[in-house]
């Protein structure tokens, strides 16, 4: 007897918002279609260890449009979620960012228009908006491209677009801002003082802690993701997934440090520091639009985003999967 549930593709689904949007869909019901990067190591990243009746992990890579349409084949939903995201890894090596963000989007959503997908969800980031020039952000914000990671989102976003201009193609741009909670990467300011203070240091190394962020923990940007994909009101549009509320690097550190009882000192790593103009020094969301067409709302407070978050890192044999004394990139 052939499944009538819908199929869901989520595309970057071994990462880290990925992977909790997998769980949040199979738990309501949902037939899902994972993609997670090639390896010869068959390594499913985050996606590791689950198991479930409606679950179909895939290996492959966005960068090909022939396997894009393979994977789209029967699909009602796609989230496109896969991407090269650390902006420092982006300075040194852009041309891998142009490749992976702007011509995977292309093949995905090309894909998605051969194969007659009912609804895309493309991910985007706040960083395309580059520093606020006023808060909160709304989605008029002007962009501007202050590194090479959110110069290909700009990009990726555009051909998005175009093909809802152009071919009338269902998609909608998801946009969170900075997401964070278990399974985040060291690459990310909270997980990277989680980390080092969980191993021991007490001198823990930081970048600039004067930039303000729009933190949102993982579980409420996915409701956000879930909440679009059922709203046919926001084909054709950018939304923001924001809490309205900014907080500084240097606040967000001292409530790490108070969670985890943790006498510490701070210093700040020059190969942390941005480029001058570079540096994104305030983001404030406003997800008033996402409010007005599907009453999402942030359920998590900061303090208890984080309290979630230092648990889960601190659960036994959990580090072991960081590198606290290595910068990365």
């Amino acid at each position: 007897m052939t499944d009538t549930k819908p199929l869901m593709l989520v595309t970057g689904a071994d990462g880290f918002i990925g992977s909790h949007l997998v769980e949040a869909l199979l738990a309501r019901g949902h037939r899902v279609r994972a993609l997670a990067q090639y390896n010869s190591f068959n390594n499913w990243g985050h996606l590791e260890g689950l198991r479930h009746p409606d679950l179909e992990v895939v290996t492959g890579d966005v960068r090909d449009p022939d396997f894009c349409r393979h994977i789209s084949r029967g699909a009602d939903t796609i989230f496109h979620l896969a991407a090269l995201i650390a902006i420092p890894y982006s300075y040194i090596a852009p041309d891998s960012y142009v490749d992976t963000n702007i011509k995977g989007t292309l093949n995905i959503c090309q894909a998605a228009r051969d194969e007659g997908v009912r609804r895309l969800l493309v991910t985007s980031t706040s960083e395309v908006y580059g520093t606020a020039l006023y808060v909160p952000i709304d989605e008029k914000h002007p962009r501007q491209p202050q590194s090479p990671y959110s110069a290909t989102k700009i990009g990726a976003d555009a051909i998005a677009l175009s093909f809802h201009n152009a071919f009338s193609l269902p998609v909608s741009i998801v946009r969170p801002f900075n997401t964070y909670g278990p399974r985040q990467s060291a690459r990310a300011f909270i997980p990277t003082v989680i980390t080092q203070i969980a191993s021991g240091m007490r001198e823990i190394k930081v970048g600039d802690l004067r930039p303000s962020r729009d933190f949102n923990y993982v579980a409420d940007t996915v409701e956000g993701f879930i909440a679009i994909a059922g709203c046919d009101e926001a084909i054709g549009r950018e939304i923001n997934i924001a809490t309205g509320k900014d907080v500084s690097m240097k606040e967000t550190l001292e409530i790490i440090a108070e969670i985890m009882d943790a006498d510490v000192n701070f210093t700040v790593d020059p190969e942390r520091i941005r480029p001058e103009k570079s540096e994104v020094m305030r983001l404030q969301g406003d997800a008033t639009l996402l409010r007005s067409l599907t009453g999402w709302a942030p359920r998590h407070t900061l303090r208890q985003g984080l309290e979630k978050t230092v648990r889960w890192f601190a659960a036994p044999g959990r580090l072991d999967a960081y590198k606290p004394d290595i910068y990365n990139r």
